[in-house]
């Protein structure tokens, strides 16, 4: 399979999942009904098992949650970086898990959030065909599109790295690669998976409605 030297994936599971009511990690994957087959996978385990095969290694930063992820890490061959302080926010998750994709010699990423549904192998098969276009054209990443809207997950190399670790706590990735936005090639993707956002039981619920061959 074809994959971009050194990719680490990086899944942001940090959160408290204030508005969901309980760990957005640990819900079931894919959701009950809408005629999908059932599962003992979680949003998580399936992040993982489906980042896997593109990356050298999966990161998951997670935060107070830790004794809850961590067996589930684990049995998935994932590592594991807890955010000391992830009330500050999810750049500082970002920060984290990026500055630990550096420590394990890597030089560029896959990252994602917990709270998005697992794109499909032939979505993370583009995104990486792509990323690996971009790099030999001097960009710094990559950032798939769907309808109009930026979605995960993204592709940074080592410059787009280092300009996340160099910004301030207080900034957003978004503000990155707005600032950045030359140095960044963004993908259209036929998969609207990569823009859905599971915040609250009703995004969770509108899951089931979704139709996407898989």
């Amino acid at each position: 399979m074809s994959r971009a030297p050194s990719l680490c994936a990086v899944i942001l599971a940090a959160g408290e999942s204030t508005r969901m009511g309980s760990d957005k990690a640990l819900l079931p994957w894919p959701p009950a009904g809408g005629g999908r087959t059932a599962s003992n996978q979680t949003f998580l385990s399936a992040a993982i098992d489906a980042l896997s095969p593109f990356n050298d290694s999966v990161i998951v930063v997670v935060g107070k949650n830790e004794v809850n992820l961590a067996p589930l890490v684990y049995a998935t061959g994932a590592s594991l970086i807890q955010n000391p302080a992830p009330e500050r926010g999810q750049f500082s998750s970002l920060q984290v898990g990026l500055q630990e994709v550096l420590n394990h010699g890597r030089d560029a990423a896959m990252i994602t959030l917990v709270d998005r549904p697992p794109v499909s192998t032939s979505t993370l098969g583009a995104l990486v065909a792509a990323f690996q276009t971009a790099l030999s054209n001097e960009k710094w990443g990559v950032v798939p599109e769907h309808g109009g809207r930026h979605g995960h997950p993204i592709l940074a190399g080592r410059e787009m790295i280092e300009a996340f670790l160099r910004a301030p706590a207080t900034s957003t990735a978004r503000d990155v690669t707005r600032q950045n936005q030359q140095h960044i090639e963004y993908v259209s993707i036929d998969d609207p998976m990569i823009t859905m956002n599971v915040d609250t039981p009703e995004d969770y619920a509108a899951l089931v409605e979704l139709r996407v061959p898989r």
